[in-house]
């Protein structure tokens, strides 16, 4: 069996992740680039007497390298690794889809072109002539609708013929580009690789090759950057020209999606809609794990007595029962029974809106807001992702090209809580907050509590990255494309299975890695003693005074620090310091209350706390993750500081003027 390498690229919402999962199936896996932090994917599948190896290469606009995405897919295809590159274009926006194909097939040998969507052109009236395109490019061009499996058996069959192709260049005359204009179209690549690649690759005339080497020898004393506009504006031109050419329109595209466009991204409905929207996806979260929590929770506690049996059985000491029954099991199973159930939910619409292409208009809505605080417009989509988790949040920062924002958007990005902090705020929410509220009432005042809570976190994020832009991480903030694609009914269950394979599970196993030493930590502070007094009392009196500054206490400071590992467990924590137990306790929302009034819990008490919630250490799952995303300990240590230093400041603040008064 033949074994290739197949390039798959494309702009971005083409369709080509559709294309490389209906392809590849389960066989695939992510990772990084070599030295980069853009995510690569990678899986295969065998056509005929082939294995094919597919590659799907970051969606981008151009090869002009101006971002880590268009440096990655521009060296991967230079490279010569691929036998072939497959480009998806999308055939309800043809002609701006064909200016990278233009650029790809002027260093690509072989190259077969997969017209996308075919079903939402047809809706829209359109249809594009495949054989008038695969004439234009003198290359293969397959029509397919991914997402229902149309033409993948021909797009198959004709990446695996290309391949048998002896001169697949050879045929490509076209009046333009030009060799010197193919030579400025790798300014970003050293030259003699340039002619290098282009001269063993593509094998050109002598005159044609005298000429390259002409072009690539002065065009360091060249116009550069004239020049490449210039050739940038003539292969946009040759685009819309092809794509005339191919595309026949019967009625107005996306009338539908216009529509939709003016309330959804307007000045008066876009802002309103969103924060709707967004409500929704909380409520559903916070009211729709409840049940699962508590099932879960009770399943998993239930397993405890039976694991100390068996441990005794095996003449464990009670000291290494408890370690590992109450401490680390205990611990993980809290971790599991909170934290999977709003994740198994949040995640899923999360990607639901983003399949059906919501998201874009978000980022679009909060643009300008973004800009005039020093941030970026994709920071609004990461922050969406926080609040599912904060390290997905950090890991999503990877869209945002400018590096000095990307970092802005990373080092704020724990400020908005994830759902690992949900539980804990919606206790607070319901015991300090509600008042004597009823029935439905209850739950549209707590929602509406929880979304004040969620634009208080956002406010302080952008005032964060406001900060950080005119003191450590000063720039001028950039410039970039927004594609915002067509509204598209979601798959359901491809997102389902993403949602959970990719993200849930993920999250939730890197949570359970640091969740399960946290236990074992927590259970030896409850139980090792210091003068006749357990380790957890002695920290938490240690940190009282400082605790009192804030308008809390040490006992509640003391919970927030053992929460590090993972932040579900900040609650169970501070019951287990209040009731001086040696284990974690499952203590009831109404019990809970009257713990903490009886400790000397106010609604002041409630506003700082929740104050700490949001603006507090960053889990050490996210830490982690900013270290591997920045590669630098110093900004690692940023961000850890700057949420900690302005929840410590804010709390120190807010119990003044209580006091004030």
């Amino acid at each position: 069996m033949k074994e290739i390498t197949v390039a798959l690229a494309g702009n971005p919402n083409v369709g080509k992740s559709t294309v490389f999962n209906a392809l590849t199936g389960l066989h695939q896996h992510t990772g990084n680039w070599p030295g980069k932090t853009v995510a690569s994917a990678e899986g295969g599948f065998r056509s005929g007497d082939y294995a094919v190896r597919l590659v799907d290469l970051p969606g981008t606009y151009s090869l002009s390298a101006d971002s880590p995405e268009e440096e990655v897919t521009r060296d991967f295809l230079l490279s010569g690794t691929a036998d072939v590159t497959l480009a998806v274009v999308d055939a309800t926006c043809l002609q701006r889809n064909l200016n990278l194909v233009l650029q790809i097939r002027e260093i690509t040998p072989r190259l077969v072109v997969c017209v996308n969507l075919l079903d939402e052109a047809e809706k829209d009236g359109a249809e594009v002539d495949l054989e008038t395109l695969s004439r234009l490019l003198a290359c293969p061009v397959v029509g397919a609708a991914a997402r229902s499996g149309r033409g993948l058996g021909e797009l198959t069959a004709a990446v695996t013929a290309e391949t048998e192709c002896d001169k697949p260049c050879d045929t490509w005359r076209i009046s333009y580009p030009t060799p010197i204009e193919t030579a400025l179209s790798l300014l970003p690549c050293r030259r003699h690789r340039g002619l290098a690649l282009l001269c063993g690759e593509t094998q050109p005339s002598p005159e044609e090759q005298a000429a390259l080497q002409q072009a690539l020898v002065h065009l360091d004393g060249l116009a550069d950057q004239a020049l490449r506009d210039t050739v940038t504006a003539a292969r946009v031109r040759q685009a819309e020209q092809m794509g005339a050419a191919c595309l026949r329109r019967k009625k107005a595209p996306h009338r539908r999606d216009r529509q939709l466009d003016k309330l959804l991204t307007g000045r008066l409905v876009g802002i309103p809609a969103m924060l709707l929207l967004l409500g929704a996806v909380f409520y559903l979260t916070i009211w729709g794990a409840n049940a699962p929590s508590e099932l879960l929770q009770t399943t998993l506690f239930s397993l405890l007595e039976p694991l100390k049996n068996g441990l005794a059985s095996l003449g464990a000491s009670e000291w290494l029962q408890g370690l590992i029954a109450d401490g680390l099991y205990r611990t993980t199973a809290w971790v599991v029974a909170v934290m999977l159930p709003p994740m198994a939910i949040f995640f899923p619409l999360f990607t639901l809106l983003e399949d059906a292409g919501y998201l874009p208009r978000v980022a679009f809505n909060l643009d300008g807001l973004m800009c005039r605080c020093g941030g970026h417009g994709r920071q609004s989509l990461t922050m969406c992702m926080g609040f599912g988790c904060n390290a997905c949040g950090v890991t999503g920062c990877r869209i945002i090209d400018s590096p000095r924002e990307r970092l802005t958007a990373q080092l704020t990005n724990s400020i908005v809580p994830c759902n690992g902090r949900f539980p804990t705020l919606v206790v607070f929410i319901s015991l300090f907050f509600l008042g004597n509220t009823a029935g439905p009432g209850r739950r549209l005042l707590a929602a509406a509590v929880f979304l004040g809570i969620i634009l208080f976190s956002v406010g302080m994020t952008l005032l964060c990255s406001k900060l950080l832009s005119v003191t450590l991480l000063r720039g001028q903030v950039s410039s970039f494309s927004l594609e915002l694609p067509p509204y598209r009914p979601p798959q359901i269950g491809r997102v389902l299975v993403r949602s959970l394979l990719d993200r849930t599970l993920f999250v939730l196993g890197r949570a359970v890695t640091v969740a399960a030493p946290a236990g074992a930590l927590i259970w030896i502070l409850a139980n090792l003693t210091v003068s006749g007094q357990p380790l957890l009392t002695v920290l938490s009196d240690f940190l009282q005074p400082l605790g009192r500054i804030m308008g809390l206490d040490g006992m509640v400071l003391l919970a927030f620090l053992l929460a590090f590992p993972a932040n579900e467990i900040m609650l169970p924590v501070l019951a287990m310091g209040y009731l001086s137990t040696s284990t974690m306790l499952e203590v009831e929302a109404d019990r809970l209350g009257q713990v903490l009034t009886a400790h000397g819990w106010s609604w002041q008490t409630a506003v700082c706390a929740t104050v700490l919630c949001l603006l507090h250490l960053p889990c050490g799952t996210t830490c982690l993750t900013l270290l591997k995303e920045t590669g630098s300990k110093k900004w690692t240590l940023v961000g850890m500081l700057l949420p900690l230093c302005t929840g410590i400041l804010l709390c120190c603040l807010l119990n003044a003027l209580f006091h004030f008064l």
